[in-house]
């Protein structure tokens, strides 16, 4: 199992923040099973303020150069995406085009 974890920004505007929120109580089925058509086991979302990070666990064969393919070839996926940056802004440090950065792990607890 691989894990992964990273951030991004949403628009620090309360009511956007809510309507993010709201819309992933009830994320549309395409989209779950993009997520784990790709590999992905377990994918959990944490907010506070504006500041978004995500936890992602995946099987030994996950990539995201495999899961940005499959996604740039789904047009729900696409839309969903559309739809999510009326919400979104990278990061600083995020190049052209990039959302969510992977964050570095610096520690674990075992």
């Amino acid at each position: 199992m691989q894990k992964y974890c990273l951030f991004l920004d949403l628009h620090e505007d309360r009511e956007l923040i809510e309507e993010y929120k709201l819309l992933h109580q009830d994320v549309w089925p395409e989209i779950i099973a993009s997520i784990k058509n790709a590999g992905i086991t377990n994918l959990d979302i944490y907010n506070v303020g504006n500041r978004l990070c995500m936890f992602i666990e995946a099987d030994a064969d996950f990539s995201f150069e495999k899961k940005g393919k499959m996604d740039a070839e789904n047009e729900k996926v696409q839309e969903w995406e559309s739809l999510m940056w009326k919400f979104q802004k990278a990061l600083p440090q995020a190049k052209e085009g990039e959302k969510w950065l992977l964050a570095d792990k610096i520690f674990e607890l075992k």
